[in-house]
């Protein structure tokens, strides 16, 4: 323990690897609270579920905290409807009919458009369907008719891509004509504050149907990450990729460091055949291309993430850290303890345990530390290349359906920035931490 001390004393001395630890340190408390805000189920749920999951959230929105960065205000996404409260107004009729009145009111203050509209209607009927008239009611008292229809049991009506509508209002997008001004409407033009309706008129023909309708207004902003092309909130894989990420690396960094460590202490401890054997297949092993290889067993075998890791592990076990560590295992042996030791007739796995291998820690932690975000990047580029997990949300994932579609040539830079940034920083706080340790315990590195 006084040793372990010693050695935490002497890392406090370096503010970058304070920063690098504090950098850890928050990874691993969000990738804790990843685990236990969103459980795995629900989070491959979530990614790989359809689009009705996601349905009230915008397509390709930018980050939600762009509107504190840029003078216009961006529109964030509006729900308005019976179910929260939306009024709701029931007449008999006669000849048994009842009218009902549905008004979704809503403001809209914001200095762009909405990028889509969308009506969800709800009907409950036996053989005759509810029949409304829908009508768009502007803060400047205009009153544009988007049309009738009968309503099935769940309709939903893409305002945004009713191309007759469209042609009524000049051949401009419906999310951008409903919100201009009567004098001008077009992108150009700002939108007008104030005030909006949908005001649904309708007839139910049956005693025991009702009707319920919900209007989403989508915005340009949403979530602290935006969402991608399938209105998926990117923060469920940043945060989800943060355990993976650090997994991935850890297991892959311990599955390689210690393995061929004690690889190394046994040949170097019965030498002869056995020591030989080992130096040749790490020879042949160095001039093995791994990553054609990962990619050939990712297309012809699978693609999972656990099939990866042991991959990765088997082709990093027989490395050319063997040579390092046998070298200064080599030392280690002619140590005078070593000859006591087997003078005592103590046991040869014994002495490679207890004796061997804790005088190789000094140097096998700094690699340790340092090889972890070497194997998280591995684990990102063989997603960006289309060969990771298809089931996990990762890092790399998020970058390679960004690629996928086009998101920098669109000007979706969120959807690339934001997964790059968490892979600089888990880098950097590991780099930080492994140098330090580096010097901490190896006395020629160190600064006066």
């Amino acid at each position: 323990m006084s040793a372990f001390r010693e050695a935490l004393k002497e890392i406090a001395r370096y503010p970058s690897a304070l920063a690098g630890l504090a950098i850890i340190a928050a990874l691993v408390a969000l990738a804790v609270y990843a685990v236990i805000r969103i459980p795995y189920r629900e989070a491959i749920h979530l990614w790989r579920g359809g689009e009705d999951i996601w349905i009230e959230n915008p397509r390709n929105a930018r980050p939600a905290w762009v509107n504190l960065v840029t003078r216009a205000r961006l529109p964030e996404t509006t729900i308005v409807g019976t179910p929260q409260g939306a009024p709701k107004e029931v007449k008999p009729l006669p000849g048994g009919l009842r009218a009902v009145e549905i008004s979704l009111p809503f403001d809209f203050f914001y200095d762009a458009f909405p990028s889509e509209l969308n009506l969800f209607l709800s009907a409950s009927f036996k053989t005759r369907r509810p029949y409304v008239s829908l009508f768009w009611l502007t803060p400047d008292g205009r009153r544009i008719s988007l049309g009738e229809r009968s309503v099935r049991p769940a309709e939903r009506y893409s305002i945004s891509l009713d191309r007759t509508l469209a042609q009524r209002l000049g051949r401009v997008p419906p999310e951008i004509a409903l919100f201009s001004a009567r004098e001008a409407a077009g992108e150009s033009a700002p939108p007008l504050k104030g005030r909006y309706q949908l005001r649904i008129e309708g007839l139910l023909f049956e005693p025991g149907s009702t009707l319920d309708a919900k209007l989403v207004i989508y915005g340009q902003v949403h979530g602290l990450a935006g969402t991608d092309h399938r209105r998926r909130d990117l923060m469920v894989a940043l945060l989800w990729g943060t355990p993976v990420a650090l997994a991935f690396g850890f297991l892959a960094a311990v599955g390689s460091t210690f393995t061929t460590l004690l690889i190394a202490a046994i040949g170097v401890w019965f030498g002869r055949w056995v020591d030989a054997l080992i130096q040749r297949v790490t020879e042949v092993n160095a001039i093995l291309p791994t990553l054609p290889i990962l990619i050939m067993i990712g297309i012809f075998y699978s693609r999972s993430l656990w099939v990866m890791l042991g991959a990765i592990v088997a082709l990093s076990i027989f490395s050319l850290g063997i040579k390092t560590y046998r070298a200064i295992l080599l030392q280690v042996k002619e140590s005078p303890y070593i000859e006591a030791a087997r003078v005592y007739g103590t046991g040869s796995f014994r002495i490679i345990f207890r004796y061997m291998l804790p005088r190789v820690v000094p140097v096998l932690v700094p690699q340790f530390v340092i090889l972890i975000p070497s194997f998280v990047f591995l684990e990102a580029g063989l997603a960006v290349l289309g060969i990771g997990d298809p089931v996990l949300p990762t890092w790399g994932k998020v970058v390679n359906d960004a690629y996928s579609n086009g998101a920098l040539y669109k000007g979706y830079y969120y959807w690339v920035l934001a997964p790059s940034a968490l892979l600089i920083v888990t880098g950097a706080g590991f780099a930080l931490v492994g140098f330090a340790l580096d010097r901490v315990f190896n006395p020629r590195l160190r600064t006066l």
